[in-house]
């Protein structure tokens, strides 16, 4: 009973929140668009200098750290905003941000190779989407929860509040998150170049 009490209350946080990243993936198509030609141009450059590497060189410990930055930065950014009231003001700025720099990215894609960007745009965003996207929402909606509480004891004029408790469930979400980012790496490390050389192996000259 107490499960559905609160997820029935974290609802409303959720949709709030998918908000905010759909507001950021607007701003991030409107902005993209205004990005200059050259832009594209360089992109394509990038990308047929990247299809040409060997991929036996391809991992290293400087993509490896890389890769670990690129999944990890928004879900322990909210997790970390769960433990200070400011989080009920920077966490939805944090998800526009996450919607914002990830709809600009994709569009800078298309804009450079047009219809064949989508497809690139999957290979290298495909994977890190279907993981770091769940784990951000599982993260970042209780945190907002307990950064109100915690605003609602700073500000709360002298009224009584309940004290904020993290319990077991916020511990093994975060921890099951954590597992799920690594297994992530893994795959930004191992599988998503070869998905990403063979889409560039067909679509760029």
């Amino acid at each position: 009973m107490t499960d559905v009490r609160g997820s029935l209350v974290s609802l409303p946080r959720l949709v709030l929140l998918a908000l905010f990243f759909t507001v950021g993936i607007l701003l991030g198509q409107a902005l993209a668009g205004r990005v200059p030609s050259a832009t594209g141009e360089e992109l394509n450059r990038y990308l047929a200098d990247y299809v040409r590497l060997d991929a036996a060189d391809s991992v290293t410990a400087r993509t490896a750290l890389s890769a670990l930055v690129i999944y990890f930065r928004y879900p322990v950014l909210a997790f970390l905003l769960g433990f200070a009231s400011i989080g009920i003001i920077l966490l939805p700025c944090l998800t526009a941000a996450f919607g914002f720099f990830l709809s600009f990215s994709v569009c800078c894609f298309t804009a450079a190779f047009g219809a064949e960007g989508v497809l690139i745009a999957l290979a290298v965003f495909g994977t890190r989407c279907l993981i770091t996207l769940p784990c951000y929402f599982l993260l970042a909606v209780p945190a907002w929860g307990t950064s109100a509480a915690l605003a609602n004891l700073s500000f709360g004029r002298g009224q009584r509040s309940a004290p904020v408790s993290y319990g077991r469930a916020w511990w093994k979400r975060t921890a099951l998150c954590a597992a799920v980012l690594l297994a992530g790496v893994c795959a930004e490390l191992f599988l998503s170049p070869v998905l990403l050389r063979f889409t560039l192996a067909r679509l760029l000259p």
